[in-house]
């Protein structure tokens, strides 16, 4: 949605400045927690995706965006709300699957603790 969008770049600047970082081979995490994502109520993440010249010509460049955002949207139910997340394509990421860029964007998220794997959370609480 709309709302759901990193888009300026003083919101950007926000998020590298005062927000953390996280990084692996083919991406760059930065998460700031930001109180102000808050519609009618209901808390809300936002997610600003960046991919350089340096990564390809506008054809790759586009098609990077589109798997970061396709990953996220199929994983955001297993993500926490409350955030402004930025995500930063490195230059290793123009050729690369959607399989490895969805494995990419997981393991940054857990590197940083804001991944909840449910895979994980049955074989550490069972129900007996």
């Amino acid at each position: 949605m709309k709302h759901e969008k990193v888009r300026k770049n003083a919101e950007f600047q926000t998020v590298y400045r005062r927000g953390k970082s996280f990084a692996n081979h083919l991406l760059v995490l930065y998460v700031f927690k930001n109180r102000k994502n808050v519609l009618d109520g209901v808390p809300f993440s936002r997610i600003g995706i960046s991919v350089s010249k340096k990564v390809g010509k506008s054809v790759v460049r586009s098609r990077v965006k589109r798997l970061i955002s396709e990953s996220y949207r199929l994983n955001k139910d297993q993500f926490p709300v409350g955030y402004d997340f930025v995500i930063i394509a490195r230059v290793a990421s123009h050729d690369k699957s959607y399989a490895e860029m969805d494995k990419s964007l997981k393991h940054v998220f857990k590197k940083a603790g804001l991944f909840n794997d449910e895979k994980n959370t049955i074989k550490s609480n069972p129900v007996l």
